[in-house]
């Protein structure tokens, strides 16, 4: 999947494991000397990035299991042993812009989509609510019958 190309187009690799290849390789380069892998750490990293870009029934482990040609049980370990590998190399991989960066960033997203003061967006994803909004309830309720909000907004008041 990852090598030659034939097996998914670059889009399809993006869609399947929400990475590019060449990131894909870098997160493994970052993780694959760990011990916690029995087996290749590439094959953990697309586990893990398949389990976190899956949603409903597409994340069940038996059928991400079958997509990836391994048990499920192999498929939670993986991803707990994934995420333990990267959790090791945090201050590498998670950082909260500096003061200057979060300006640049906030600037760009009010030009773009008109946020004050927002340093990030994630879009597509459905985070489920407690119970319905007082109001405007019909603006959150999902196909799936349910009420969730779409995407997040990260805004912090020192920019």
């Amino acid at each position: 999947m990852l090598y030659d190309g034939k097996y998914l187009t670059a889009d399809e690799f993006l869609s399947h494991f929400s990475m590019d290849c060449s990131c894909v390789m870098q997160l493994n380069s970052l993780v694959e000397g760990n011990q916690e892998f029995r087996r290749s750490s590439m094959l953990h990293i697309m586990v893990l990035l398949k389990f976190l870009g899956s949603y409903g029934n597409e994340a069940a482990l038996e059928n991400l299991g079958l997509m990836l040609g391994i048990s499920k049980g192999a498929v939670n370990n993986y991803v707990r042993q994934a995420c333990n590998a990267i959790l090791k190399h945090l201050e590498q991989v998670i950082k909260w812009p500096s003061i200057e960066e979060q300006w640049n960033i906030s600037g760009r997203i009010r030009k773009a989509r008109g946020f004050v003061n927002c340093i990030g967006l994630i879009d597509g994803t459905l985070f489920p609510l407690a119970f319905a909004p007082m109001v405007n309830r019909e603006d959150y309720y999902t196909r799936k019958g349910n009420y969730a909000i779409r995407g997040l907004v990260i805004c912090d008041d020192a920019t």
